[in-house]
């Protein structure tokens, strides 16, 4: 069991070091250690994933969890297939079912107890209106880097970047849906991570 841990610990550091090297967006380790715990504690047992990219947050929570399933999308090929690669290190083909596709085309028509949405942050508030009709009704859905490197904060006009200065607004006009929304709660953790919100429906 030992080595079985130790080894795991070297895949996962592994793929760390790969999604440096490469550019991959990856949860860090304060938001890594927050969603794991969040799906123990809750005992999420059946989780849709919106941007696999390598693996990274799927696998670490698979891992949390020996009874979870993970069914995730990724729609950039190269990152597809070495997601793929690292959950056959694993050995977690079984629990986690990983879907070469654009999520906004994709269909899918199970329930799930947690969405959680780590892709193309332009497009949060759309995936949120997709795939909120998935969830269960105690479920959750979980939105990552709510607070995107600290620019979120910043007033548009200091982001000289155009093309940084659109992504940033597009997440802040989806915080104000958040807020705003009247058949949801969301919780807003910018002090974790690059900012996590969680949603639940309000009762």
């Amino acid at each position: 069991m030992a080595r079985m841990i130790d080894n795991q610990y070297t895949q996962m550091r592994e793929i760390k070091i790969y999604a440096k090297e490469n550019d991959v967006p990856i949860m860090n380790d304060e938001g890594i250690d927050f969603l794991t715990t969040f799906v123990i504690k809750h005992q999420i047992n059946n989780v849709l994933e919106i941007g696999t990219a390598i693996g990274f947050s799927a696998i670490s929570m698979a891992l949390a969890n020996p009874k979870l399933k993970i069914t995730t999308v990724e729609r950039d090929e190269a990152r597809y297939l070495e997601a793929v690669k690292n959950i056959k290190k694993f050995d977690l083909e079984d629990r986690i079912t990983i879907l070469f596709n654009d999520a906004l085309e994709i269909k899918l028509d199970e329930e799930f107890d947690l969405i959680f949405i780590d892709a193309a942050k332009g497009q949060n508030q759309r995936f949120f209106e997709k795939f909120e009709k998935l969830l269960t009704q105690d479920g959750f859905i979980i939105t990552d880097n709510m607070k995107f490197h600290g620019y979120v904060d910043k007033e548009l006009s200091e982001i000289k970047s155009h093309n940084l200065r659109g992504l940033v607004r597009k997440i802040k006009e989806y915080r104000q849906f958040l807020k705003d929304n009247e058949e949801y709660e969301t919780k807003f953790y910018d002090d974790i991570g690059d900012g996590v919100a969680v949603s639940t429906r309000r009762q």
